[in-house]
């Protein structure tokens, strides 16, 4: 089964790119980043049918996820636990059955952060606190979870084209860089360093020609639990969807994994 992550860049607007990118790519999966649409505002009909169930977390102008699932989805969640009082639409769960039992996937739009020095930075950090503590009590179920989305960090100096540009950015910052390997520390792996130490890209900023010149940087990432990380057979990059009409500045990241449809 092939599952994706992908921060579309608004729904509304983008909706004829991800309808010819599922045609294209036919994922079983797929979780959504900056839908950027309340959830009656969601384009869901021409997602559907295509043969997904769609569920989303929406929020009016700006982040939202969604999942879109060609089996259906159970025991959907919506939002990260851990503060009551955060509104914003980042965090959504739900389960698909297969024929082992279940897959456990966890869309994620992880703040950004910037500028540096200020509540936007703390929130970030105390946000990746919170997805630490819920990713270790999801692991503790012991089944195969998929944790995927914009992960907003630069996890190494490969991760960038040209890395001394970020040293300023919150996606670079040291703190960042090891809130994330404290979830690789939990037993998450990440899929893409798991099958390559190539230099990959799958965000290329929309200002001075970034993309003609590929100074790109790593921010979208699929971290597999043991269970999933077992059943890992591929992963990959849709760089060439940058280049469409009108496209958002990330690209989709896609793992497969050998679990079996339930019949």
């Amino acid at each position: 089964m092939k599952f994706a992550t992908w921060n579309i860049n608004g729904s509304k607007a983008r909706i004829d790119t991800l309808v010819a990118w599922l045609e294209e790519a036919r994922p079983d999966v797929v979780c959504l980043q900056e839908i950027k649409s309340v959830d009656e505002g969601f384009p869901a009909a021409p997602i559907e049918r295509l043969g997904y169930h769609v569920a989303t977390h929406g929020q009016k102008g700006f982040n939202g996820v969604a999942i879109l699932s060609k089996h259906r989805l159970e025991d959907v969640t919506r939002g990260l636990p851990g503060d009551p009082d955060d509104l914003q639409a980042r965090y959504i769960e739900a389960v698909i059955s297969v024929s082992t039992g279940v897959v456990r996937i966890g869309g994620l739009y992880l703040p950004n952060g910037n500028p540096i020095g200020t509540e936007k930075f703390s929130y970030k950090l105390a946000w990746m606190d919170r997805l630490e503590r819920h990713a270790r009590e999801r692991l503790a179920l012991e089944e195969p979870f998929l944790l995927m989305g914009d992960y907003n960090v630069i996890p190494e100096a490969i991760d960038a084209k040209t890395p001394e540009n970020w040293l300023g950015d919150a996606l670079f910052q040291p703190e960042s860089r090891a809130a994330y390997r404290r979830l690789l520390g939990l037993g998450l792996t990440d899929c893409l360093r798991a099958t390559t130490d190539a230099q990959l890209f799958t965000f290329w900023d929309y200002q001075a020609g970034c993309w003609q010149r590929n100074e790109g940087i790593r921010i979208d990432h699929v971290l597999a639990s043991p269970q999933a990380a077992d059943r890992l057979r591929a992963v990959g990059i849709d760089k060439h969807v940058r280049g469409w009409d009108k496209p958002s500045d990330h690209v989709p990241v896609w793992v497969e994994l050998a679990v079996d449809e339930k019949e």
